[in-house]
């Protein structure tokens, strides 16, 4: 899986990578292994300080909600590799899985919002002061699709949190990049379009919607994880250094239309 430690696109780099057990975030922590970086791979459900044998990869638990835990991975990132050069943040939920059982819609709102949203601010927050005392960084947050253009009828609903939160997304990546450009740290997003993950196995179970998404798409299928930590690579890569403050769009075609 992973390249020689002396080779890669990330050859050198530390990266902390938010969501990082399944779908995206799980492709983006094999894909930075591969291009040679030391990787810190935080999720809420994988096991503390799991390292693995040729400690290129530090496996941590920590919910990106929580100020305390966003601090805590950040602080573990330095204390393993001794710097933070990347953040990808990941880690993301939708309305439909924000929790086992029905619940309110309100409360469902505010996990959402608190998530994808919250989430990024949190971690991106105590993950800046390292990289400026580094002297440069590529932030990668996820947005989605969802946060330029509204769900699909049928799909979502008009009072779903998700599109919201991925706007906000979109928004909070702008002004953080601004910030920051002077200080030589780059902040930039990905809006993917409908992607084969956990997040959208309850779409994609059901023929008849599975079918209607592949339909927006002109390409006439949804992504794969893969082709979106491609794009995560890049732009938390140096052959994106000089930008900052966009939300690159992957998503076959979908907002062409």
């Amino acid at each position: 899986m992973c390249a020689n430690k002396n080779t890669g696109r990330l050859s050198g780099k530390v990266a902390l990578i938010t969501g990082a057990k399944s779908g995206i975030g799980e492709a983006c922590v094999e894909k930075f292994l591969e291009e040679g970086a030391n990787v810190v791979a935080a999720d809420i459900t994988v096991p503390k300080t799991t390292s693995s044998e040729n400690n290129k990869i530090l496996q941590i638990s920590g919910d990106v909600t929580k100020t305390g835990d966003a601090a805590e991975m950040v602080n573990k990132t330095k204390e393993a590799y001794g710097k933070l050069d990347i953040l990808v943040n990941s880690a993301g939920i939708s309305s439909r899985n924000a929790y086992e059982e029905e619940e309110d819609p309100e409360k469902i709102w505010d996990r959402v919002i608190e998530v994808n949203l919250k989430g990024t601010y949190l971690v991106s927050k105590h993950a800046v002061p390292e990289m400026e005392r580094n002297g440069s960084g590529s932030i990668v947050n996820l947005a989605s699709i969802n946060g330029l253009v509204g769900y699909p009828v049928g799909i979502g609903g008009g009072f779903n949190a998700y599109p919201p939160s991925k706007g906000g997304v979109i928004q909070f990546t702008k002004t953080l990049a601004n910030d920051m450009a002077s200080k030589n740290i780059r902040v930039n997003c990905l809006c993917p379009g409908y992607v084969e993950t956990n997040l959208t196995e309850s779409l994609t179970s059901n023929e008849p919607i599975y079918q209607q998404l592949k339909d927006l798409h002109p390409m006439g299928r949804l992504g794969r994880p893969e082709e979106i930590a491609n794009a995560a690579l890049f732009l938390a890569s140096d052959e994106a250094s000089f930008i900052t403050g966009s939300s690159l769009v992957i998503d076959g075609g979908y907002t062409s239309q």
